[in-house]
């Protein structure tokens, strides 16, 4: 008996001597125990009470838990009174409140991508009625005037004059085969289709713009460079004359594509109850659908972009040849210009609202900000005050139809075609009219160059871009082609994309 008491002494006194160990702990022990009460009493407050802390439960370990704890009144309260910190993840709701910012900026930064887009269209539009016959009639006269001026540098005329007469010859060849066309006989033979039908057809028709559009700028290119090439240089090429036939078909079926894209408009908004409309309208929200849950890179959203631009412009001036074509058979009658006006707002607010749609959850979606529309503008920007230098290597014109996508000559040939069929030259006011009409193209020509070319020098500064005004494209040596990166995409289209001095650069050696 002696014995065991003195083993329950030593028991005891070595269960002692361990809880005083316990209870003061080391300084990083302390802070550690600290942390773990603290998080079990994180956790007791996220089961709502139904899990205990270890002390509590050794401390009530010889009591048996009581039933009533696990109550539904006390489940109900504790729903009703339980709280929660959304600070202690901070980082992921803010980045949720920016994404919410970005998609409210995206209508603003787009629509002035948009703005900014739709003149530098414009612009190229207006070259051909405008300063074109002017600059081809300057040619003239110096080819006229050639023996006795002579020659300054060794050629008959400047490359550009070339081009400019090589575009204006197409014009007006396509202009006359386009007089062949019977546009009546056209909107009755398509005004006789069904409504699906037609709405298969304007889809069809719409995938052959884009097709012909990507294509028919190489065919000029071609033409161009071909006409203009150093006699120096040993002759690839077929010739002259079957690269301007070749230019001369495209431009022809090119218009003649648009021309029935425009008279499947009219018929929509000829319709008695607009079915064809409103299913060419939604037709518009389908894009939505099948490019938002793709995965988008900046290049690839700069080349969604840029479509935009150019398929805004081209529906404006398709809504334009449809106005045209109904006053015509209305007499020019001012009150059905506000019977159309409903139908045109429409088709217009239904394309902003798509875009707009898109490109936000583009956005959203691919993490991208909205400050990468100011980097597209900015591109576009250099492209224009880049054309303006005298060591210029295209023209600017033909710079948006390679970015863009974007070919003024079938819509040229086309609106010049229902502009001579729907309205008569009589008499001299008709003559001194359309005078003051043509100084006054002209004139919106000059003012819209003169705006676009400040605000373009605006935003090449913003973007600092200067320094690359003043570089040379990189010269290739006969029969050689200057190496690129493997990386680097081949046409300026996709790869003049990202930080706006790469962009150039990229672009500079790309040409």
């Amino acid at each position: 008996g002696h014995m065991a008491a003195v083993c329950l002494c030593f028991i005891s006194s070595h269960f002692s001597s361990r809880q005083k160990m316990a209870a003061v702990p080391e300084s990083g022990d302390n802070r550690e125990s600290a942390g773990r009460s603290s998080e079990r009493g994180v956790h007791q407050a996220e089961t709502l009470g139904f899990y205990e802390a270890k002390e509590e439960s050794n401390k009530h370990a010889g009591q048996k838990r009581n039933l009533s704890d696990l109550s539904l009144l006390r489940f109900i309260s504790a729903e009703l009174t339980r709280g929660y910190l959304l600070e202690h993840n901070e980082a992921k709701y803010k980045e949720r409140r920016e994404k919410v910012y970005t998609c409210l900026r995206i209508p603003r930064e787009l629509e002035k991508l948009m703005f900014f887009g739709f003149f530098l269209c414009l612009d190229a539009f207006l070259y051909l009625f405008t300063l074109l016959p002017l600059r081809v009639l300057l040619a003239l006269m110096r080819f006229i005037t050639l023996p006795c001026c002579g020659l300054s540098d060794g050629r008959l005329l400047q490359p550009a004059q070339v081009c400019d007469i090589l575009k204006a010859v197409i014009m007006i060849i396509c202009f006359v085969m386009m007089h062949y066309v019977d546009y009546s006989m056209m909107y009755h033979l398509i005004r006789g289709q069904s409504v699906i039908k037609l709405y298969i057809i304007y889809n069809m028709l719409e995938v052959a713009d884009r097709l012909f559009s990507s294509f028919g700028q190489d065919i000029l290119d071609a033409l161009y460079w071909t006409a203009t090439e150093p006699k120096k240089k040993k002759r690839a090429h077929i010739g002259v004359i079957p690269h301007f036939f070749m230019a001369v078909l495209y431009v022809f079926l090119h218009t003649i594509l648009v021309m029935v894209q425009a008279t499947t408009l009219n018929v929509a908004f000829n319709s008695h109850n607009k079915s064809l409309l409103t299913i060419m309208m939604s037709n518009n929200f389908v894009e939505i659908k099948g490019s938002v849950f793709k995965k988008f890179e900046k290049n690839n959203l700069f080349q969604m972009s840029n479509s935009d631009i150019r398929e805004r412009f081209n529906n404006y001036v398709l809504l334009l040849i449809v106005c045209l074509r109904n006053m015509e058979q209305f007499s020019w009658n001012p009150d059905h210009l506000w019977v159309l006006f409903p139908d045109v707002c429409m088709v217009i607010a239904s394309e902003m609202a798509v875009d707009v749609v898109k490109h936000a959850f583009i956005t959203k979606f691919n993490d991208i900000t909205a400050d990468v529309y100011s980097e597209y503008r900015a591109s576009l920007a250099f492209d224009l005050v880049s054309s303006r230098q005298k060591n210029a290597y295209t023209d600017y014109s033909d710079t948006v139809s390679r970015r863009m996508g974007f070919i003024p000559l079938p819509l040229a040939v086309l609106l010049s075609r229902v502009i001579t069929s729907s309205t008569k030259i009589q008499g001299a006011l008709a003559i001194v009219s359309l005078l003051v009409f043509y100084f006054g193209l002209i004139a919106l020509k000059v003012l819209n160059s003169i705006v676009l070319l400040g605000k373009s020098c605006q935003y090449v500064k913003e973007a600092k871009m200067e320094e690359k005004l003043f570089q040379t494209p990189p010269a290739n040596t006969p029969g050689k082609f200057a190496k690129k990166p493997a990386s680097k995409a081949k046409s300026p289209q996709v790869s003049c994309v990202g930080n706006p001095v790469e962009i150039q650069s990229e672009c500079l050696q790309a040409f």
